[in-house]
Protein backbone atom coordinates (compact mmCIF):
# COMPACT_ATOMS: atom_id res chain seq x y z
CA UNK A 1 0.00 0.00 0.00
CA UNK A 2 1.51 3.34 -1.03
CA UNK A 3 2.09 5.58 1.97
CA UNK A 4 2.06 9.09 2.53
CA UNK A 5 3.61 11.57 5.48
CA UNK A 6 1.38 14.55 6.16
CA UNK A 7 3.92 16.95 7.90
CA UNK A 8 2.54 20.32 8.96
CA UNK A 9 5.04 22.86 10.43
CA UNK A 10 4.41 26.02 12.88
CA UNK A 11 1.22 27.46 14.15
CA UNK A 12 -0.76 25.07 12.13
CA UNK A 13 -1.88 23.46 15.59
CA UNK A 14 -4.16 26.84 15.32
CA UNK A 15 -6.19 26.61 12.39
CA UNK A 16 -9.41 27.20 12.92
CA UNK A 17 -8.44 30.40 15.29
CA UNK A 18 -5.51 31.87 14.11
CA UNK A 19 -6.56 34.38 10.90
CA UNK A 20 -9.22 32.63 9.94
CA UNK A 21 -9.97 34.99 7.40
CA UNK A 22 -6.48 34.21 6.00
CA UNK A 23 -6.81 30.46 6.86
CA UNK A 24 -10.15 29.72 7.06
CA UNK A 25 -12.39 27.73 10.12
CA UNK A 26 -11.39 24.71 9.42
CA UNK A 27 -8.95 23.02 12.24
CA UNK A 28 -6.09 20.86 11.76
CA UNK A 29 -8.57 18.01 13.29
CA UNK A 30 -11.21 18.65 10.74
CA UNK A 31 -8.49 18.37 8.04
CA UNK A 32 -6.83 16.05 9.38
CA UNK A 33 -10.38 13.61 9.01
CA UNK A 34 -11.00 14.31 5.97
CA UNK A 35 -7.39 13.48 4.65
CA UNK A 36 -7.96 9.77 6.56
CA UNK A 37 -11.30 9.46 4.98
CA UNK A 38 -9.71 10.58 1.70
CA UNK A 39 -7.07 7.84 1.96
CA UNK A 40 -9.04 5.16 3.25
CA UNK A 41 -11.00 5.42 -0.08
CA UNK A 42 -8.39 5.54 -2.36
CA UNK A 43 -6.41 2.47 -0.01
CA UNK A 44 -3.53 4.97 1.06
CA UNK A 45 -1.92 4.83 3.68
CA UNK A 46 -1.39 8.25 6.16
CA UNK A 47 0.78 9.54 8.39
CA UNK A 48 -0.68 13.22 9.99
CA UNK A 49 1.97 15.11 11.95
CA UNK A 50 2.01 18.59 13.06
CA UNK A 51 5.07 20.05 15.15
CA UNK A 52 6.14 23.69 15.89
CA UNK A 53 9.71 22.94 15.50
CA UNK A 54 11.68 22.85 12.60
CA UNK A 55 14.07 20.10 14.32
CA UNK A 56 11.53 17.90 14.92
CA UNK A 57 9.97 18.16 11.60
CA UNK A 58 13.18 17.80 10.01
CA UNK A 59 13.49 14.27 11.85
CA UNK A 60 10.06 13.09 10.60
CA UNK A 61 11.44 13.89 7.12
CA UNK A 62 14.48 11.84 8.02
CA UNK A 63 12.57 8.89 9.31
CA UNK A 64 10.21 9.06 6.58
CA UNK A 65 12.67 7.04 4.45
CA UNK A 66 11.97 3.50 3.91
CA UNK A 67 8.57 3.89 5.52
CA UNK A 68 6.74 6.22 3.37
CA UNK A 69 6.33 6.46 -0.16
CA UNK A 70 5.82 10.59 -0.52
CA UNK A 71 5.50 13.95 1.46
CA UNK A 72 3.11 16.49 1.34
CA UNK A 73 4.55 19.44 3.37
CA UNK A 74 2.66 22.42 4.91
CA UNK A 75 5.50 24.19 6.22
CA UNK A 76 4.03 27.12 7.71
CA UNK A 77 6.57 29.62 7.59
CA UNK A 78 9.78 27.61 7.70
CA UNK A 79 8.96 27.34 3.96
CA UNK A 80 10.31 30.82 3.26
CA UNK A 81 12.84 30.67 5.78
CA UNK A 82 14.63 27.34 6.84
CA UNK A 83 17.31 25.72 4.17
CA UNK A 84 17.54 22.68 6.61
CA UNK A 85 14.09 21.64 5.42
CA UNK A 86 14.97 22.00 2.21
CA UNK A 87 18.22 20.04 2.30
CA UNK A 88 16.11 17.18 4.91
CA UNK A 89 13.77 16.71 2.01
CA UNK A 90 16.75 16.56 -0.62
CA UNK A 91 18.31 14.26 1.32
CA UNK A 92 15.20 11.45 2.01
CA UNK A 93 15.25 11.01 -1.76
CA UNK A 94 11.61 11.15 -1.71
CA UNK A 95 9.00 13.02 -3.60
CA UNK A 96 7.57 15.71 -1.59
CA UNK A 97 4.75 18.91 -1.97
CA UNK A 98 5.15 22.13 -0.89
CA UNK A 99 1.24 22.92 0.45
CA UNK A 100 -0.14 26.04 1.55
CA UNK A 101 -3.64 26.63 2.61
CA UNK A 102 -3.59 30.28 1.31
CA UNK A 103 -2.10 31.60 -1.93
CA UNK A 104 1.35 32.86 -0.73
CA UNK A 105 1.77 34.72 -3.59
CA UNK A 106 -1.21 36.83 -3.12
CA UNK A 107 0.27 37.88 -0.13
CA UNK A 108 3.48 39.72 1.23
CA UNK A 109 6.38 39.97 -0.55
CA UNK A 110 8.33 38.09 2.08
CA UNK A 111 6.00 34.56 1.35
CA UNK A 112 7.19 34.65 -2.64
CA UNK A 113 10.32 32.88 -1.84
CA UNK A 114 10.07 29.24 -1.37
CA UNK A 115 12.83 27.13 -0.50
CA UNK A 116 11.28 24.08 -0.18
CA UNK A 117 9.37 24.49 -3.79
CA UNK A 118 13.22 24.18 -5.17
CA UNK A 119 13.50 20.19 -3.99
CA UNK A 120 9.44 19.63 -4.25
CA UNK A 121 7.51 17.51 -7.23
CA UNK A 122 4.81 20.78 -7.36
CA UNK A 123 3.38 23.58 -5.00
CA UNK A 124 -0.37 23.47 -3.91
CA UNK A 125 -1.61 26.96 -2.52
CA UNK A 126 -4.41 28.92 -2.29
CA UNK A 127 -7.47 25.84 -1.82
CA UNK A 128 -7.46 26.18 1.75
CA UNK A 129 -8.32 22.99 3.23
CA UNK A 130 -9.01 21.44 0.04
CA UNK A 131 -5.65 21.53 -0.80
CA UNK A 132 -4.78 18.95 1.32
CA UNK A 133 -7.12 16.25 -0.75
CA UNK A 134 -5.69 17.76 -4.12
CA UNK A 135 -1.94 17.39 -2.43
CA UNK A 136 -2.67 13.36 -1.22
CA UNK A 137 -4.54 13.38 -4.95
CA UNK A 138 -1.57 14.74 -6.77
CA UNK A 139 1.29 12.59 -4.83
CA UNK A 140 -0.53 9.21 -5.62
CA UNK A 141 -0.80 10.15 -9.27
CA UNK A 142 3.14 11.23 -9.03
CA UNK A 143 3.94 7.57 -7.54
CA UNK A 144 1.59 6.45 -9.80
CA UNK A 145 3.16 7.36 -12.83
CA UNK A 146 6.89 6.06 -11.78
CA UNK A 147 5.61 2.52 -11.45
Amino acid sequence: MTSILVLNGPNLNLMGVRQPEVYGHTTLSDIEAMCRAHATAHDLGLAFEQNNHEGVLIDRIHAARGTHDGIVLNAGAYTHTSVALMDALSSAGLPAIELHLSNVHAREEFRHVSHIAKVAVGVICGFGAQGYILALDAMRGHLESRG
